[in-house]
């Protein structure tokens, strides 16, 4: 008697990544307004110029890590964009070679600590003064990111948030930001939910005027930051 083979299993059609199902979800409710046009003219105008500016010291900064721990120069790390689109954010590389691998399964408090002891020598003073996010400049000039807007989050991470805050997706309808509202508003210490509620907030109330007041808290809270930080670098605590 002959022996019928089963019939193939039809091909099935692949299903689309957690990131891009949420993508979908953003593109439909990303759509731009007229004060997008204006901060984009804006981001471009501020990051051009500070890489203008800025140009002798990244050299240098480069020179340094380069001479002083070898290849590579930056740290090149996924991040979610705006409508689920993933780039590569650039930093320069403060931590020993190879470390990103030992360090990617974790995040928040362990992360931090964690990353304490892969900093090198230099990547001290470069994440005490925050030179170390020059190169995101380019990032911004390209279109990857915005200088204001939510921070730019690792694509696995966005899906455990997704998972625990279902309203985490929205911030997928603008830019990711060199700086934020949230960053300006509190430290590091609250709930992923709290520092949401503050990126929503400029998501909805996004214009010149808050746009604006953000880079200049910024600014001021940086020259803070890195005064402190040098400061601790200097007498050896721990930034």
């Amino acid at each position: 008697m002959a022996v019928v083979s089963p019939a193939p299993d039809p091909p099935t059609q692949p299903q689309p990544s957690f990131a891009a199902r949420y993508a979908e979800l953003a593109v439909r409710h990303s759509a731009t307004r007229r004060i997008d046009v204006v901060l984009r003219s804006l981001d471009v105008v501020i990051s051009a110029t500070a890489l203008l500016l800025l140009s002798p010291i990244a050299l240098g900064i480069a020179l340094g890590v380069r001479f002083t721990t070898g290849a590579p120069i930056f740290y090149r790390g996924a991040r979610i964009g705006k409508s689920g689109r993933i780039f590569t954010m650039l930093k320069f590389r403060t931590l020993v070679p190879d470390a990103e691998s030992r360090l990617g399964p974790y995040w928040g408090p362990e992360l931090d600590l964690r990353t304490h002891a892969e900093v090198t020598g230099l990547g001290r003073v470069l994440r005490a003064t925050q030179l170390d996010e020059v190169p995101q400049l380019w990032n911004v000039l390209r279109g990857d990111m915005s200088i204001v807007g939510p921070r730019p989050i690792r694509p696995a991470f966005f899906e455990e948030l997704c998972a625990e805050i279902p309203q985490y997706w929205q911030r997928l309808v603008v830019r990711p930001g060199l700086t934020g509202f949230a960053q300006t508003r509190m430290g590091r210490e609250p709930s992923w939910a709290e520092k949401l509620a503050h990126d929503l907030e400029y998501v909805a109330d996004r214009s010149v005027g808050l746009y604006l007041r953000v880079v200049l808290t910024t600014g001021l809270r940086v020259i803070r930051q890195s005064a402190r930080g040098l400061v601790n670098v200097v007498v050896g605590r721990t930034p």
